[in-house]
């Protein structure tokens, strides 16, 4: 490896390690961003500058064709699509992992260059490759509503026997290299992405996304170690590394472990009461004009943010309410679930987009205690995370860390229907003595609150 290429290789890590530093702070999340991504086209350049690689107008196209596609991406996707599209990323990471490992083995198979550490990591890189991409691609069809879950008993049984054949291939390889055991345990790997995602409902989604991400970048680190690259190591272990600890954070957030997550199902146990008697006769409707009056009044309110409010893209309508109740002397705040939507961090890009203030995004464990002291709390398409049976050690979701709305002394929920969450038991919360219901779509409702507000 040339001096330049390696010279280009340090300054590439840098920028990764302070793109990552950024990302962890919502205020320095899009330069953290955009290091990372010049950190990239460093790599990609110095790599590709060896010519006995690729040639530089072969170069150049790619790069083209990649920028056109991620500019198109970038201004095309809604933000209701991001997580399909988060998703989609993990797959591609991993189908990259299992290609380059691929066209490395076609020079290395068969040559005195076999050794150990190459044959081990081509194994790991291709195998965990497999498996994201085709769990990438379920979990974007589940998200995107296109695939709904499939569960059987059968279900664990053959995960089980997937992984051990998988482990079999492994072995059988590095002893016996050879194309057909590659790809036998290329074509395994994609059957366990399958059946691992398919039965896994859309409440665990955040989870599979986090953990899809890890194992994009353990397939890319992999994938260094197998082609000598120590810019796709250090990049791959990255990734790898914070993918993990946010699926760690994701699972801590709704009291799951990972396993539960993967072979379980969240009301697989647990009681889960009749909708009718939850409901019947004590659920109370308001109006936009209603919910104007409650909040001229208020002092301090409390916006929950949930994928309903991504379906409606009331972001920008949810601002300019925020605006107004400020300019009346009304403090204004969002509680932000940690799962909250389809993808770690789903809210905080929503309302970024909107442009609203980072400073009031605040995060469960400090806004639950204000509840108390909060005159209104408007929950906008949240479900689960604010359901209070998860205090009741009965209930399918006991345990699950909520947000405290039902402490405020008026809570707005803005939603559809009485349909349940992800969890699918029903809300308590919207049946309470001090919950309104503003049923109808999220933008529609908040821009009428908003009129009813400046008529005041």
């Amino acid at each position: 490896m040339s001096t330049t290429i390696q010279a280009g290789y340090l300054v590439a890590a840098v920028l990764f390690v302070l793109g990552l530093k950024g990302l962890a702070r919502p205020r320095t999340a899009v330069r953290g961003n955009l290091l990372a991504s010049l950190a990239m086209l460093v790599a990609v350049i110095v790599t590709l500058t060896n010519e006995a690689i690729v040639s530089w107008p072969v170069l150049v196209a790619g790069l083209v064709a990649g920028t056109g596609v991620g500019v198109l991406l970038a201004t095309r996707v809604q933000m209701t699509s991001m997580p399909e599209l988060v998703a989609l990323f993990n797959g591609f990471g991993g189908l990259a992992s299992v290609l380059v490992v691929g066209a490395s083995s076609d020079e290395v198979l068969g040559t005195p260059a076999e050794d150990v550490t190459y044959l081990a990591a081509a194994t790991i890189s291709a195998l965990v490759g497999a498996i994201t991409f085709s769990g990438s691609v379920v979990a974007f069809g589940k998200l995107g509503e296109s695939l709904g879950s499939w569960s059987s008993s059968l279900a664990r049984p053959l995960n089980i026997a997937l992984a051990v054949a998988s482990v079999v291939l492994v072995v059988v390889f590095v002893v016996d290299p050879g194309w057909i055991w590659l790809l036998a345990l290329v074509a395994l790997g994609l059957m366990l992405g399958l059946t691992v995602v398919f039965p896994i409902g859309g409440a665990d989604m955040p989870v599979v996304i986090a953990l899809l991400n890890s194992m994009s970048g353990l397939a890319a680190a992999s994938t260094g170690f197998a082609i000598d690259n120590s810019l796709l190591i250090i990049a791959g272990a990255l990734v790898g590394a914070s993918g993990l600890v946010l699926t760690g954070v994701m699972c801590v957030a709704m009291n799951r472990t990972l396993g539960n997550v993967l072979f379980g199902s969240m009301a697989s146990g647990g009681v889960i009461q009749d909708p009718h008697d939850v409901y019947d006769g004590k659920v109370r409707s308001a109006s936009a004009d209603d919910v104007a009056l409650i909040l001229d009044s208020a002092r301090r309110v409390v916006i929950v943010p949930g994928y309903g409010l991504a379906v409606a893209q009331a972001q920008h309508a949810v601002r300019d309410l925020t605006l107004a109740l400020e300019k009346r002397g009304i403090e204004v705040v969002f509680a932000v679930h940690p799962v909250a939507g389809r993808m770690p961090g789903h809210m905080n890009v929503l309302l970024a987009e909107a442009e609203i203030d980072y400073a009031q995004l605040i995060e469960m464990d400090v806004v639950n205690p204000t509840f108390a002291e909060t005159d209104v709390a408007i929950v906008i398409g949240a479900n689960d995370v604010v359901n209070p049976v998860a205090r009741d050690e009965r209930s399918a979701i006991a345990g699950m860390p909520i947000l405290d709305v039902d402490a405020a002394r008026t809570v707005v929920v803005i939603k559809r229907s009485l349909s349940p969450g992800f969890a699918g038991i029903p809300n308590p919360l919207f049946a309470a003595d001090n919950t309104l219901m503003l049923f109808g779509d999220g933008k529609e409702a908040v821009v009428g609150i908003n009129t009813a507000l400046n008529q005041l």
